[in-house]
């Protein structure tokens, strides 16, 4: 399942400027949820592509929704991380009392639902309720949930703990229309418009990599080269889920070969006869930069 970040802020602010930059979609539609794929752009899948004479070549994405002003805030409560849009670093801390609000009144919507529950006499929705007590008395003493000493139920999914990268659209920011202006042409019209200055969504795309400690790792054949994300720390089993639940289901052993080694030495077989492709099992730990050839039976 790909990762998802939802795109927040006032109304106005810029939000759907954003989406389309991100997107590439041709326009998100103002005052509607618009829901999208952003490509992650890495030099290194060209490279690879190349050395396998590869025919297709797939970027890692990210699921990107766009929703309108803030009256949709439930929809987000089960996004990766949150892209806030402002007009000046100021505003972020009007919008994180909005997030600490909207998490404050989820969590008295819960406490209602399950007190009613809890008549039944049901030992773990009365113990519940007292926690849901608890984080709502937390809450109305004007502290965050980040400083809650014990553990939040993750039914919840409070906003205020989601990883947040503020954007900020105008003066000292990134101009946002002019980047949903650019999405529109190809990458060459784009970057000659740009005479060589790296795109501001590149600097989003690293603080929201960074933000969710993600790694690439590659697969490369001739048909398809691609590159996919994964949270640091997950393993060979978790690179296989990504790309197939069959490929989960049926893992053998993964080969792994660094993609610089791979780009140096022209190809698998050499890599491997050289000694630097690897053989490892399902708990084997992905690193960045890992081009990936699962071997499984199904």
């Amino acid at each position: 399942m790909a990762l998802e970040v939802g795109i927040v802020g006032p109304p106005g602010g810029g939000k759907t400027s954003l989406f389309t930059a991100l997107t590439k979609t041709g326009g998100g539609e103002y005052g509607k949820t618009n829901v999208g794929m952003a490509t992650i752009r890495d030099e290194r899948l060209g490279q690879l592509a190349a050395v396998v004479k590869a025919r297709k070549i797939t970027p890692a994405t990210i699921r990107v929704q766009d929703i309108p002003g803030s009256a949709a805030f439930g929809q987000l409560r089960q996004v990766d991380a949150l892209l806030v849009v402002v007009r000046t670093p100021d505003d972020i801390e009007e919008f994180n009392l909005e997030l600490l609000v909207a998490d404050r009144d989820h969590v008295e919507k819960r406490l209602d639902r399950v007190e009613k529950q809890a008549k039944s006499g049901d030992a773990a929705l009365r113990a519940e309720v007292e926690e849901l007590k608890k984080i709502l008395a937390h809450l109305d003493a004007g502290r965050g949930l980040a400083d809650y000493e014990s553990q939040i139920p993750s039914e919840l999914e409070p906003l205020t703990l989601k990883p947040l990268i503020s954007v900020v659209n105008g003066p000292g920011g990134i101009d946002l229309q002019l980047e949903a202006e650019l999405a529109e042409l190809s990458d060459d019209e784009a970057a000659a418009f740009r005479d060589g200055s790296e795109s501001a969504l590149e600097d989003i795309a690293g603080r929201l990599a960074q933000a969710l400690d993600l790694i690439t790792f590659f697969t490369a054949g001739e048909q398809d080269t691609r590159a996919w994300t994964l949270r640091n720390g997950q393993t060979a089993l978790d690179a296989a889920a990504a790309i197939h639940t069959d490929i989960a289901r049926g893992f053998i052993r993964c080969e792994v070969i660094n993609w610089r080694d791979l780009v140096e030495l022209g190809s698998a077989a050499e890599v491997a006869k050289q000694g630097k492709q690897g053989l490892e099992g399902k708990t084997y730990v992905v690193k960045d930069g890992d081009v990936l050839n699962i071997r499984f039976n199904v």
